[in-house]
């Protein structure tokens, strides 16, 4: 909107005002161009995000008697570091193999599911791999899985 400035007619020098000056103004934003560029990039952003989601569609077979898992999963992780300082992470914690069987014991104890599952380096030898389990069945756990990456397709 122009401005109007009122100009003061008191200079008395018989020459007479030109009335009311109008002046532009620079302050004000025009937010319709804004505006629809980012109503264009949202359409452009629900467009593309489904497309971004990769995954494999599965479908999972059901089962009367199947039962959903009463705890939280128990990891184990044989990092590549394990043949220099022989220890494994229960967790998020670094455990030595030597009190790794007493560790899962305690860990144990509470719950009902005597299984957990096994984070394995390619690297790590399969003799390793076995001493490593043969600690964890010491440590009472009935069950172990063994996790793998699916290959690259």
């Amino acid at each position: 909107m122009p401005k109007v400035q009122a100009v003061s007619h008191d200079s008395g020098g018989g020459r007479r005002g030109r009335g009311p000056r109008v002046t532009t103004s620079l302050a004000e934003i025009n937010v319709v161009p804004l505006v629809d560029v980012m109503l264009v990039l949202l359409i452009i952003f629900m467009v593309t995000a489904p497309m971004m989601q990769r995954g494999v569609d599965v479908k999972l077979p059901t089962s009367r008697r199947a039962a959903p898992i009463s705890s939280e999963p128990l990891f184990v992780t044989v990092p590549l570091s394990y043949r220099t300082d022989q220890r494994v992470l229960l967790g998020a914690e670094a455990i030595p193999m030597t009190v790794l069987s007493e560790r899962v014991r305690q860990m144990m104890l509470t719950r009902t599911e005597k299984k957990l599952f096994m984070r394995v380096d390619g690297s790590i030898t399969a003799q390793d791999i076995m001493t490593v389990m043969d600690r964890l069945k010491d440590g009472g756990v009935e069950d172990i899985g063994l996790l793998a990456a699916p290959p690259d397709r």
